[in-house]
């Protein structure tokens, strides 16, 4: 992590204007204003005649470069589908073959251009508006289903949660007073997610291209336009029910009538298999083991620093290792009460 993080140093106003100005064919302002992002490297940019584009520098070494092409895939099926979402652009002079030629480098990071789409973040504000982004996903879901994708991460309990286990159980990452508890934690976590993944995972065919990181922050509320969705960097192979739980306000046995108005529009559009809600507490378990494991390859990153100071001590550890119990405890909650299948 430590060699990409430098890399990212290569990245002044100049180099990402020069780089973004020869992909597009465009003329731009010296205007580069970078957008919040803690893993790649975001920037505002500015033509004279005030169009404003968003440039992506991708984290090197975090995607391949066929990950990140089955990511603009994705994006450029659902913008044929007209789904709103904000497609790559097409770069000048790249030639991808059957892939979109969208992915552009660097001085080794790969980047994108994408148009800049403003707008209010999306809020629910009542039921109808949980059904509304249930008929969009369910339609995203459609567009997700056509297609296959073999370099990107399969989110199940026996390939990456197991995979991001060992990565966060084999680092130096956590403090050694507590390193114990969270194994055990962990190992408590890893029993319960495996086996209702056996149970309610379904079977091959159920896993299809979703958009992975699917919360209110990556869906645009655009007056007169509708919504937009933004933001595919996290795209993977899943069950659907992993662009649905992050959508709830709260624990998903606390969000039963929001999860019910979702799946109520998603079902205009496409089928959903209502047993696999009894895996949306556990996928919350595996986000958390992922997201230490996220933050434990960066920890040297300045920004991350900034942002996190006191990653990695023993109260942050401490407060990591209460969570993971909790969430064990928030999942056998739902199987014994059964409040996730109607």
């Amino acid at each position: 992590m430590e060699n990409q993080v430098s890399d990212f140093n290569k990245l002044t106003p100049d180099l990402v204007i020069d780089a973004v100005e020869a992909a597009v064919d465009i003329e731009l302002t010296n205007y580069t204003q970078p957008m919040p992002s803690y893993i790649n490297r975001v920037y505002e940019l500015k033509t004279e005649d005030d169009n404003f584009y968003i440039a992506k520098f991708y984290r090197p070494g975090r995607w391949s470069h066929a990950a990140l092409l089955e990511e603009h895939r994705f994006v450029l099926d659902c913008d044929d589908d007209d789904i709103p979402v904000a497609a790559p652009l097409r770069l000048t002079g790249l030639s991808g073959g059957d892939d979109a030629p969208t992915l552009g480098s660097v001085e080794g990071i790969p980047f994108a251009v994408f148009p800049r789409k403003g707008g209010r973040l999306w809020e629910a504000e009542n039921f109808d508006y949980w059904m509304r982004i249930g008929r969009l996903l369910g339609r995203l879901h459609n567009t997700g289903a056509a297609r296959a994708s073999r370099h990107r991460i399969r989110l199940s309990a026996g390939q990456s949660f197991l995979s991001d286990i060992e990565t966060l159980m084999s680092s130096d990452w956590i403090h050694p007073d507590l390193k114990e508890e969270v194994r055990l934690n962990i190992k408590r976590l890893e029993t319960l997610v495996c086996s209702l993944f056996e149970e309610y995972g379904g079977n091959e065919s159920d896993y299809i291209r979703v958009h992975g990181d699917f919360h209110s922050g990556n869906i645009l509320d655009r007056p007169g336009e509708g919504l937009y969705l933004m933001d595919f960097d996290d795209m993977a192979v899943s069950l659907p029910v992993q662009d649905l739980w992050l959508l709830l306000p709260d624990y998903a046995p606390e969000s039963g009538a929001e999860a019910a108005a979702i799946i109520e529009g998603y079902r205009e559009f496409r089928q959903f298999k209502t047993e696999t809600m009894m895996l949306m507490e556990p996928l919350r378990a595996m986000r958390m083991i992922y997201f230490l494991c996220w933050c434990g390859k960066q920890r040297n990153d300045f920004r991350f620093q900034h942002s996190f100071p006191d990653w990695g001590g023993k109260a942050f550890w401490q407060r990591e290792s209460q969570d993971l119990s909790n969430q064990h405890d928030q999942i056998t909650r739902a199987i014994e009460e059964q409040t996730l299948i109607p």
